[in-house]
């Protein structure tokens, strides 16, 4: 009986070897990883889709000068690589004006060069619903938007935010 045993078990192993690597199928390779994309990379794609702010009407309110100094400071992190001491000093101006359309958007860029893709989506779609809905500054927001949304790998939410981008665009005036 033992050596029945025995040999089944001998004669079993194949077979279900066999079973299991006929059930597998081909293999098929994973596709190709996206690229990847650094913060940095996503701040540059932004700051192109401003374009070139010389050629439309581009308004700008006057400014508190703390906030102002706020900003520089901000600008001045970014200058030296320190992105958080920038967010820090871009936090303490949206306490002095929680509703600056343009430091707001300062304040999403630094979240997109953080990594923080939530933030900087909801503080870009703010900035747009409280200042110009078209020029550079409105480009940015929706640019933000769609890098934010790309790196969440939100393809499809992120190809209306490009389509936003143009409507930002009104047509110069042409000058004689």
């Amino acid at each position: 009986m033992n050596r029945l045993i025995r040999r089944c078990a001998r004669m079993a192993a194949p077979c279900l070897l066999v079973s299991v690597l006929s059930a597998c199928g081909p293999v098929v390779p994973p596709p190709p990883a996206a690229p990847a994309v650094s913060p940095q990379q996503r701040l540059a794609a932004v700051q192109a889709a401003a374009g070139v702010e010389d050629t439309e009407l581009n308004v700008q309110p006057l400014r508190d000068p703390q906030v102002e100094d706020l900003r520089a400071q901000a600008a001045r992190a970014l200058a030296a690589g320190d992105v958080e001491a920038a967010g820090e000093a871009l936090n303490q101006a949206l306490l002095a004006v929680p509703d600056d359309p343009a430091v707001l958007q300062e304040r999403a860029e630094v979240a997109l060069l953080q990594a923080q893709y939530d933030r900087a989506e909801i503080l870009a779609r703010r900035a747009f619903d409280v200042g110009s809905k078209v020029g550079p500054l409105c480009r940015r927001h929706w640019a933000t938007i769609e890098q934010s949304r790309l790196a969440r790998a939100q393809a499809e939410n992120a190809a209306s935010a490009q389509a936003q981008v143009r409507t930002c665009t009104v047509p110069g005036v042409t000058r004689y």
